[in-house]
């Protein structure tokens, strides 16, 4: 049952720093949209700069590889120059790439903002965790679940935006460029409400540590291939439907509602897990909902796409958020709980960043996206599995063997 208290005390918090909370909520919706919005507009972007099937597949390889570089960079990065600079630099890039976007002409020029707009994503995502656990210690799981509720947000804003911005403008470019606008709004309320010196503490002896401990790699493993999910998704689900005859709007509306039902999840499943408690329960029912829709992708298609497109949304970010949280509930220690969050995204992003490319390579080989559907059934079931370790009675001795408790 949602807890009514911890509504109220949000609310409270919300009314103390507001310009904190706006800006949880505008930096969340711009680290997606420039990957959603490629999947409606392929064609035409393929058309123009010659990118062929695997070529277009790099506009999500390359952002998820560096959101998994730089994810294992973030406590460096965070203890050098501080979270604060770190997130402004980054939305500064993701303003500039954008507007670069409305220039490009060929296929390397594309993936060369595609290069900047995912190193701004890769940074903020790095970092901005560990500012949340700071900040909002009483709240960290209704708070990441607004941020991955907003990042989900945004990426439904590119995919129904960018075609139908592109479409009045007479021009793909378009589709992109108006992104320009809202990453400069989060860069100018992030250096407004952003506390200064805010978590420039070292941990990268924490993370090398974190390395050696196999929970770490169960969570980057869960992480990446529960993302791997979505990265396809982003890639080929509207190019899925395209090839039975829907046009670039429409398939990008179904991404959309992926989306939708992705930031509904990650908002909503959070407070209903709870604080504290066991969220493994909360993990399998959206990896069922992924299962189910990955499954209907492969069988049932035209049934009742939006139906799919829903459910599988919903299963995606709600495990998207309540996998950010169960990093977070790990550890106490804000700067700890920041790195672990940082090892889990980097090495999950690494493995989610070639699953474009290999479902291009399986549609290529098969001649269908078929081949990629089933793929992630796998993957959705490897992760039921994993999940069945991560209980939280082991959580203080998977982080640490030498505590005195039971197995990790």
């Amino acid at each position: 049952m949602v807890s009514q208290p911890r509504w109220e005390a949000l609310a409270v918090e919300a009314k103390a720093r507001p310009l904190l909370l706006a800006a949880v909520v505008l930096i969340g919706l711009n680290l997606r949209p420039f990957m959603t919005g490629v999947g409606p507009l392929a064609a035409d972007i393929g058309a123009q700069t010659g990118l062929d099937l695997q070529g277009m597949a790099l506009l999500t390889l390359v952002p998820m590889l560096l959101m998994g570089v730089f994810a294992f960079a973030g406590p460096s990065l965070q203890a050098r120059i501080g979270a604060r600079q770190a997130i402004i630099v980054a939305l500064a890039v993701l303003g500039f790439a954008s507007f670069l976007r409305v220039f490009v002409s060929t296929g390397w020029q594309m993936i060369g903002t595609t290069v900047l707009l995912g190193l701004g994503a890769a940074i903020v995502q790095a970092v901005f965790p560990g500012v949340i656990k700071h900040q909002f210690p009483r709240h960290v799981g209704v708070v990441m679940g607004l941020y991955s509720a907003m990042l989900m947000g945004g990426g439904a804003l590119g995919a129904q935006l960018a075609p139908l911005i592109a479409k009045a403008a007479g021009d793909w470019h378009a589709g992109f460029g108006w992104m320009a606008i809202p990453a400069v709004l989060a860069l100018l309320l992030a250096a407004r409400s952003l506390p200064r010196g805010a978590a420039r503490q070292g941990s990268g002896h924490v993370a090398k540590t974190f390395l050696k401990r196999p929970r770490t790699w169960l969570l980057i493993a869960c992480f990446g291939l529960v993302n791997s999910g979505y990265s396809t998704v982003v890639a080929w689900l509207a190019q899925y439907y395209q090839d039975f005859g829907w046009s670039a709007a429409s398939s990008g509306s179904l991404l959309a509602v992926v989306s939708v039902g992705q930031a509904f999840a990650a908002l909503v499943l959070p407070v209903l897990a709870g604080r504290g408690g066991d969220r493994r329960p909360w993990l399998w029912l959206t990896l069922a909902m992924q299962a189910v829709g990955f499954a209907a992708l492969a069988l049932r298609p035209e049934v009742a796409p939006i139906l799919w497109a829903a459910l599988l949304g919903a299963g995606l970010g709600g495990c998207f958020s309540l996998s950010m949280i169960l990093a977070l509930d790990h550890l106490h220690d804000p700067v700890e709980a920041g790195a672990l969050s940082a090892l889990m995204q980097g090495g999950g992003f690494l493995i989610a960043a070639m699953a474009p490319w290999v479902v291009a390579v399986l549609h290529d080989a098969t001649g269908s996206f078929v081949s990629g559907w089933v793929l992630h059934l796998v993957s959705v079931a490897i992760v039921t599995v994993l999940y069945w370790r991560a209980s939280p009675a082991s959580y203080v001795v998977a982080m640490n063997p030498t505590a005195p408790t039971s197995r990790n």
